[in-house]
């Protein structure tokens, strides 16, 4: 007989992997009301959610919003969003009013949306084109994606950049900061298993001896891997 399969004990409802979100200092995302606004940095937050360190922006209309803090921003720093205004760090403008080949970070997939993509520590994209009512940026992972002209995005890197360069030195150590986050850890790959904890697993014990992608009706248990992938591996040429 086999045994659950860890992505099957994830989607089972017990508190395992229920991410702490009690801990969390609230939702980082742009002020609503897209008008021209001047504000200023009040405080810088550490919030276990987030990667990056966070930073607190109070709006001359009063509302105090959460964004991923810039590399270079102090406190008391003034800072602006709206269309018309200046690309300086910090700054929140639509991707149509940011010069090609600005450094840009926690950008909106939709307009007002309130940032979704590069929002992790050391994170930045790069404004490349415009063509219309479409913008061209390159993301972290080298790939080219469109955007809105009209969704909004920060100037600047995100801070916190050399997070991954200081070693864990201990297992103990990863293991505490990644139960703070509610991660699993330790994490045994597939292959390494025996053949009834894992379909990756066999006597072999470190290659798989069949291929990783999967169908999308594959039965519970054996749905493990590249799920339906159309393909794999990196896309050479045009």
């Amino acid at each position: 007989m086999g045994k659950n399969l860890i992505q099957q004990k994830r989607g089972k409802g017990s508190s395992t992997y229920k991410a702490p979100s009690f801990r969390y200092k609230g939702k980082v995302a742009y002020a609503k009301n897209k008008a021209k606004l001047s504000g200023k940095v009040i405080d810088f937050i550490h919030c276990q959610g987030h990667s990056a360190p966070l930073v607190s922006i109070k709006y001359e209309d009063g509302e105090k919003v959460l964004l991923p803090a810039p590399e270079g921003i102090k406190l008391g720093r003034d800072v602006a969003k709206g269309s018309g205004i200046s690309a300086n760090v910090g700054n929140v403008l639509p991707l149509k009013d940011i010069p090609e080949g600005t450094q840009v970070y926690n950008i909106e997939s939709l307009p007002g949306d309130g940032g979704k993509f590069v929002r992790s520590s050391g994170g930045t994209a790069k404004v490349l084109s415009k063509i219309r009512d479409k913008v061209t940026l390159l993301l972290p992972s080298k790939k080219e994606k469109e955007f809105n002209s009209e969704c909004r995005a920060t100037v600047g890197t995100i801070a916190g950049s050399g997070r991954k360069e200081k070693p864990f030195l201990k297992a103990g150590f990863r293991y505490h900061a990644m139960r703070a986050k509610n991660k699993l850890y330790p994490k045994t790959s597939g292959v390494a298993m025996n053949s009834v904890a894992h379909p990756f697993g066999g006597s072999s014990s470190h290659s798989k001896g069949k291929a990783s992608t999967v169908s999308r009706d594959a039965p519970p248990g054996r749905k493990v891997g590249k799920v339906a992938a159309k393909r794999t591996g990196w896309k050479k040429g045009r």
